[in-house]
């Protein structure tokens, strides 16, 4: 499990104003901080990425590199994900991409729910590395039912999760029902409240990043 926050790293300040409340209100800003974390999240994941050797023509002579030998496949979890989602396309900018549309039924009287889910569009994944990209890791149950339902179109041969903030209820969650799927985290928060989300946190990230839903 990687987090970010336990170095130092320029993604500090994007957190600090995608929590900070007298920011919030401008939309914009909001989306544009979620995309940067992505990019460094993306940047931070390709460490781990295998690559082959290349030879690169110049104008002046041949130069030789290291290149991605195989591209993930981007798995975004809609709507609050798509700005996160394309911090993750600037930098993997020939990835092949999936589209879930996975969220949280009526809370009951005890402020429990199910996932309910109504689109999925997916390539092929048979064999190959997904990143799931979902910005805040609260129970873990979305991303574990999108699992779930992404394993019709195959295998992946490496699967990885990804969350701008988490609690350790999701992350604990996940390593028990997916423990073979690896975590980078933007930063992990102190828990889940009796409705079931995250605390601090930061509220809820599709609204503040295109208006509130009906």
């Amino acid at each position: 499990m990687f987090v970010l926050t336990e170095t130092n790293s320029i993604a500090n300040h994007f957190i600090a104003e995608l929590r900070d409340v007298t920011i919030q209100n401008d939309s914009m800003r909001f989306r544009k901080n979620m995309e940067r974390l992505g990019e460094v999240l993306a940047y931070e994941i390709s460490k781990s990425l295998p690559y082959q050797s290349a030879t690169i023509q110049t104008p002046l002579a041949l130069a030789h590199t290291y290149l991605l030998s195989q591209q993930p496949v981007l798995v975004t979890i809609l709507r609050a994900s798509l700005p996160f989602h394309q911090g993750f396309l600037n930098v993997f900018d020939k990835a092949e991409n999936a589209f879930i549309g996975a969220y949280r039924g009526k809370h009951r009287a005890d402020e429990t729910f199910d996932i309910q889910m109504d689109y999925l569009a997916c390539p092929d994944l048979n064999d190959k590395i997904i990143i799931m990209i979902d910005p805040m890791l609260a129970t873990g149950k979305s991303l574990l039912k999108s699992y779930e339902a992404l394993l019709a179109h195959g295998k992946p041969a490496r699967t990885i999760i990804v969350s701008a903030i988490a609690a350790p209820e999701g992350i604990a969650f996940l390593q028990e029902n997916l423990p073979d799927a690896e975590l980078f985290l933007g930063t992990i928060d102190e828990k889940l409240n009796n409705k079931f989300y995250i605390v601090p946190g930061l509220g809820d990230a599709g609204d503040l990043a295109y208006g509130e839903k009906l």
